[in-house]
């Protein structure tokens, strides 16, 4: 009746149930669309995390040497070098991690079986083996540079 009576202004009549459906339809658009964002971020983060131990690695060569002409094998230098990476690797993912709970708090306590933990936590395992991958995969060229040059250089 209402839909006879308003037809000359639009006038439309919708369950509840299908008027929020095209509102969460919207909302998981949004969502999806930020969550490739954050994806894409997050694989720039990575390359980026792997330039800057290249780069620390690397200029760190004449180091390497001094440490290899006193008795340091490489080995050593590479557990030295992998720790320190893993470190700050788990130190960037702890400073990301801790205020990205605090934002969701609010959401956690009021809704905590909504809240996707598994892919939370396969997410950071993710990041933190791709960080010490990354780690592991420079140390071998810049160990294995020759040292006589490194040290001149110093």
């Amino acid at each position: 009746t209402l839909e006879r009576e308003l037809s000359r202004f639009a006038f439309e009549v919708t369950s509840t149930t299908k008027r929020l459906d095209s509102y969460h339809a919207v909302q998981n658009t949004y969502l999806s669309t930020f969550q490739t964002l954050g994806g894409l971020g997050l694989v720039l983060g990575t390359v980026g995390l792997a330039v800057v131990m290249l780069r620390n690695t690397w200029e760190r060569r004449s180091e390497f040497a001094l440490m290899r002409a006193l008795g340091f094998s490489r080995s050593i230098l590479s557990r030295i070098v992998l720790s320190e990476n893993t470190v700050l690797v788990l130190a960037g993912l702890t400073c990301g991690t801790v205020p990205a709970l605090m934002a969701i708090a609010p959401h956690i306590a009021a809704r905590p079986a909504t809240v996707p933990w598994m892919s939370m936590v396969y997410l950071l395992l993710g990041v933190s083996l791709a960080g010490i991958g990354l780690g592991a995969l420079i140390l071998p060229p810049v160990l294995r540079a020759p040292l006589l040059d490194s040290l001149r250089r110093e």
